[in-house]
């Protein structure tokens, strides 16, 4: 299957987009794309603690499987006032 991944804030930093496309295999789960994603890009093992991560726009679990086509987006914490 087929995920689109959305990168923010210092996600797009560490792999230098704003988006990419992500194969995996069928009833992956978003802790499956984010290892995937931390193989191809290193320097978001150091992130990965922090991320949120949404899911078609509902924060989601590393345990939820994983449709065909889903958007997943890697939201680090913001600070500010």
């Amino acid at each position: 299957m087929r995920i689109d991944v959305l990168f923010f804030a210092q996600a797009r930093d560490c792999v230098g987009a704003s988006s990419a496309g992500l194969e995996l295999p069928e009833a992956s789960r978003v802790a499956d794309a984010l290892e995937a994603l931390q193989r191809t890009h290193p320097k978001l093992a150091a992130l990965r603690p922090h991320l949120a991560v949404a899911v078609n726009g509902e924060l989601a679990r590393e345990g939820d499987t994983l449709v065909d086509g889903a958007e997943v987006a890697l939201l680090p914490p913001v600070s500010g006032g």
